[in-house]
């Protein structure tokens, strides 16, 4: 059956009249300035409305224009706008706009996505809602509200907030693309939250193909436990941080809740508990569970969970591999999530042999796990399975990450069953998931896809999708990600 779009836009433009505007919405009602709608949208990515309206009450009391804002530094930016989201790249941002601005469009701000997004900090979603709400131009403004939404509603079926945009410009009614953005968001904040949707209150409940599936959640059951609330299925991410306490410093924070995982799965913490700070080790609504290594600065792996295990289990057994904090699993009622720090083979491969046993170590765990219910593994593997997982193949050949025995074994896991998840939905090259330090490599995506999720044969028909977020910075590795019923 069609979804009745146009009705369901028909009433909740009328309903949403009542909740708070979002903050772009207000900023440009209030001063209808380009300049200003612009520097708010920057401001409000992954930011609270409430904490993105203080920080541009704050530096529209420094500056009315892009030349006013030429008069302050970096850093006493980022004093005024702190604390919304990534506050220091926000404000790297803002400092190099004017100049920007300058060179490319003599200093307006011009009112197409293709042109908006050569500006810094402006990235598709930005744009589309600069050209829709400063311009009243006709726009398709895709954030993470309008993305889970009308999938939700089954009117578009998409993967990520590009592919909706997408989809919305070829289905969407022109008539409705100005408008679209500002109506989903004070719906989805006010009403069809990611968090406890209120579907017994919500005004199209009977039109929405959604409600079939949210209609038993309430509030402390099970479902809403388990994060069937948000999506109908629970999402886990698994992040090598290279050191939590150096992320710490780099906005960790904002990314978690950014990320609002059901599991997040660490490696490479790099720190005891005793070490980091209470903010990172009781954060609301989640437990926590470390495994560090003996080793004070090195390794270690660490689960941040909202679903509660029913048991815990730390190692392998193993001591020489469970000395530095390798492996760390989560019990749950039908599943196990395995959370794992590969070894490194080191320069030479003078290392490869300790991985190795490693590898058949935690095959024979898994193995042994698997008999009994469905087993994910997420973590650092180290390893590049395939040509197409790495910029350079031909040149690493045999190199640590990419030697044939480490990846005999990944070929291994596999014809034993197991599911490469992200490749189960991608065979795209260019999607990595390391880079190198050095030669700005991640600016010119020369990295390795070494980071994964693989679920066991009895758990293929739960797996929903699997991504790979290199938006995501602060480490040399990117997040990655398992959605699963």
């Amino acid at each position: 059956m069609l979804f009745p779009i146009d009705k369901v836009i028909s009433i909740l433009e009328q309903d949403v009249k009542r909740y708070r505007a979002p903050i772009v919405d207000l900023v440009a009602v209030q001063t209808k300035d380009p300049f200003k709608v612009l520097v708010a949208t920057i401001l409000s990515a992954r930011t609270k409305d409430e904490v993105t309206a203080a920080a541009c009450r704050r530096l529209f009391k420094h500056i009315d224009t892009a030349e006013d804002l030429k008069s302050l530094d970096k850093e006493n930016i980022e004093k005024i706008i702190y604390p919304v989201g990534f506050y220091r790249n926000k404000a790297r941002f803002l400092h190099a706009l004017p100049l920007a601005l300058d060179s490319l469009f003599k200093g307006r701000i011009p009112d197409d996505v293709d042109s908006l997004v050569k500006l810094p900090g402006v990235g598709r979603k930005t744009a589309n809602l600069v050209v829709s709400v400063a311009f009243q131009k006709p726009a398709i403004c895709v954030d993470t509200h309008v993305h889970r939404i009308v999938n939700i509603w089954g009117y578009v079926n998409t993967k990520t907030p590009f592919e909706t945009e997408m989809a919305l410009r070829e289905k969407l009614p022109e008539k409705y693309w100005i408008r679209f953005n500002s109506t989903l968001v004070a719906f989805g904040q006010q009403v069809c939250k990611p968090i406890r949707p209120l579907c017994d209150r919500c005004i199209i409940s009977a039109l929405c193909p959604g409600i079939k599936m949210k209609s038993s959640v309430k509030s402390g059951n099970k479902h809403t436990e388990n994060g069937y609330d948000r999506y109908g299925y629970k999402r886990f991410f698994s992040w090598n941080v290279n050191g939590l306490r150096a992320l710490v410093k780099k906005g960790f924070m904002d990314v978690f809740y950014h990320l609002n995982a059901d599991v997040l799965a660490l490696q490479e913490i790099k720190a005891t508990p005793d070490q980091l700070p209470e903010e990172i080790l009781k954060i609301p609504s989640y437990k926590s569970y470390w495994f560090p290594a003996r080793k004070k600065g090195y390794a270690g792996t660490a689960f941040y969970t909202r679903l509660n295990p029913v048991n815990v289990k730390y190692g392998l057994g193993i001591d020489r591999f469970d000395s530095e904090g390798r492996v760390i699993t989560l019990e749950f009622e039908d599943y196990y999530l395995v959370n794992t720090y590969f070894p490194n083979a080191q320069a030479e491969l003078k290392r490869l042999d300790f991985k190795l046993e490693f590898n058949e170590a935690l095959f024979t765990y898994m193995e042994s796990l698997s008999g009994k219910k469905t087993i994910i593994v997420c973590g650092d593997f180290n390893v590049a399975h395939k040509p197409v997982d790495l910029a350079n193949p031909d040149a690493n050949e045999n190199n640590p990450g990419y030697s044939q025995k480490e990846r005999a074994w990944m070929d291994k896991i596999v014809d034993a069953g197991y599911i490469d998840t992200f490749r189960k939905f991608s065979g795209e090259p260019g999607r990595y998931t390391w880079w190198s330090y050095r030669y700005r490599a991640r600016a010119k995506n020369i990295g390795w896809r070494i980071d994964y999720f693989i679920v066991d044969p009895s758990g293929e028909k739960r797996i929903v999708g699997a991504d790979i977020h290199d938006d995501i910075f602060g480490s040399d590795h990117c997040p990655v990600r398992l959605d699963f019923v």
